[in-house]
């Protein structure tokens, strides 16, 4: 792991997204930049600088000299594929929890006919990816023994394989990596971004298969107890950083990971906040940015206490609200609605 004194010490978050024919109009006018590719642009640049004492300041840069500088590349220029995706929309992730527990679904999916059925309707209302998980990490959530958690997914993985499904598996332990893997899943999302498990890098690797990096202070038992940060944004940001050479150095190339700021997990209301805020800072690191933020806590907070089935517009709201800073996927348990969001959405910001 890269010592604090290599992580970096600043970021910058693009600022003033504009979006469609106007982003193209201010790009050729030489009064934007491109947000890696052509459908949206930004007209400022704002500069995060970690102090000493690990407070962060916040000042403007010039989008000139941005532009001009190596710093202007991972948010100009155009990623590369990513899990056959070419990301010129925002994917949807479809959630699939073959679990007892999990905190908006529970028991909903817990055996596999039943999970095998939610899974195919989601991918008839559109979903592009299915992530297909065994074990819930909601806030206080006991562990599943990782046999158990491969039993319980694996059946459903085979089965939503052969429907033609893109699919996720949503786990943080290597035997359920290999598992879902053989059994036909395309993709290793890991909350603990592949540290949660001494095998986990190298069954990532070995595979070669695109991998989701999450952030998450502490683990699901004891997260939410009293989650503390310097600044939350530089915070995370260093430490995906840190996922990233990790990954790296086991010989998962950049290409394939994409990363998630780990929205509620070890994180207050003001720091999820702030985090979907500061969306766009994550550009700076060259791989597309996954937002979960469907249903959870942090909404009902800002609203009317609503139970997780009664968040679906705050969910809508947020996740829409990122796509508009660029992030490539939305991982979220009402497809239809998302789906059918993202398409107005998609038609009136990119006119």
């Amino acid at each position: 792991m890269p010592s604090d004194r290599l992580l970096p010490n600043h970021c910058f978050r693009p600022l003033g997204l504009i979006h469609g024919k106007a982003a193209r109009r201010a790009v050729a006018a030489g009064h934007a930049l491109p947000l890696q590719g052509e459908g949206i642009a930004f007209m400022g640049v704002e500069r995060l600088d970690r102090q000493g004492d690990g407070r962060v300041t916040r000042h403007p840069v010039g989008l000139a000299d941005f532009g001009m500088s190596a710093a202007s590349s991972p948010f100009t220029t155009a990623l590369p594929r990513w899990a056959g995706f070419d990301l010129t929309q925002p994917l949807v992730m479809g959630i699939v929890n073959v679990t007892p527990d999990s905190f908006s679904d529970g028991g909903d999916h817990a055996n596999a006919e039943a999970a095998i059925a939610h899974g195919k309707a989601l991918m008839a209302a559109g979903a592009d990816i299915l992530d297909v998980g065994g074990e819930s990490t909601r806030p206080g959530a006991a562990p599943v023994p990782p046999a158990e958690e491969a039993a319980r997914v694996a059946p459903v993985i085979r089965a939503l394989a052969a429907a033609g499904a893109v699919i996720s598996i949503d786990t943080r332990h290597a035997l359920v990596m290999q598992a879902a893997l053989e059994a036909g899943a395309h993709i290793i999302n890991d909350v603990t971004g592949l540290t949660g498990d001494p095998d986990s890098l190298s069954v990532a690797a070995s595979a070669g298969v695109p991998v989701v990096l999450m952030h998450m202070q502490g683990d699901p038992r004891t997260m939410q107890d009293d989650p503390c940060y310097d600044d939350v944004t530089m915070d995370v940001y260093r430490h995906l950083a840190t996922l990233i050479a990790r990954a790296e150095a086991a010989g998962i190339p950049r290409r394939l990971i994409a990363l998630d700021p780990g929205i509620g997990f070890g994180k207050g209301l003001d720091h999820n906040v702030d985090l979907l805020a500061d969306t766009a800072v994550f550009h700076g690191l060259g791989c597309p940015i996954l937002i979960g933020v469907s249903r959870k806590r942090f909404i009902a907070a800002l609203s009317r206490n609503e139970l997780p089935k009664d968040r679906v517009a705050g969910s809508l709201a947020a996740g829409l609200y990122t796509m508009g800073q660029g992030a490539q996927i939305v991982r979220v348990h009402d497809v239809a609605a998302t789906v059918q969001a993202r398409a107005v959405w998609m038609a009136l910001q990119m006119a």
